[in-house]
């Protein structure tokens, strides 16, 4: 079983109100929030306005300047946690530009700070995020299949079945598969 691959227009709605509710508590206009990540006003009103998905990489700037890890961005609910989360309630979220999916196997929740991700990169894939969403974050990445380079904090780790790295990110870092094999891991960060 899967978890719910969210529709691309419902999905893009939660984030709009997301980062528009997240903007406005910190009085900051879109010239403002463009500043801090680096994405046009325009991308980012057209983001607000759930006329366009973000990618990834948009994802990781945004969250860095909201001091969110992308899944407290995306999924972050709203009171406390069910304590089972069950395959089918496990939201499931593809970047349009890259095809890369995460699932959270376990949603963020308010009183909770540890979250845990199944990710899938396509075979050719690289992602780079340019900094850390919060300075410090604890990060376990396990792999499942494939093979991925990973860096970060100034170190390249090749990673395989059965591989796991630990890391505390303070700064930028980058995911990246071969162009004939892709890669599947979890990733828990706490």
């Amino acid at each position: 079983m899967e978890g719910q691959a969210l529709d691309t227009s419902a999905i893009d709605q939660q984030i709009a109100r997301r980062v528009k509710a997240l903007r406005s508590e910190r009085g900051w206009s879109l010239d403002a929030l463009a500043q801090r990540t680096g994405v046009s006003r325009a991308t980012l009103s057209r983001l607000e306005n759930a006329e366009v998905s973000p990618t990834a990489a948009v994802l990781g700037r945004l969250s860095t300047a909201f001091g969110l890890t992308p899944s407290r961005l995306m999924y972050l609910a709203e009171g406390g946690f069910s304590p089972v989360v069950r395959d089918a309630d496990q939201p499931v979220w593809t970047d349009p530009e890259t095809g890369f999916r995460r699932r959270q196997v376990s949603p963020p929740a308010p009183d909770l700070a540890g979250e845990v991700l199944e990710c899938t990169l396509p075979p050719g894939t690289r992602i780079a995020y340019t900094r850390a969403p919060r300075p410090g974050l604890e990060h376990h990445l396990v792999m499942l299949e494939g093979r991925l380079t990973h860096t970060a904090e100034g170190r390249t780790c090749e990673l395989g079945p059965g591989d796991c790295l630990r890391y505390r990110l303070f700064e930028s870092s980058l995911f990246q598969t071969p162009a004939d094999v892709g890669a599947r891991y979890i990733l828990f960060v706490v």
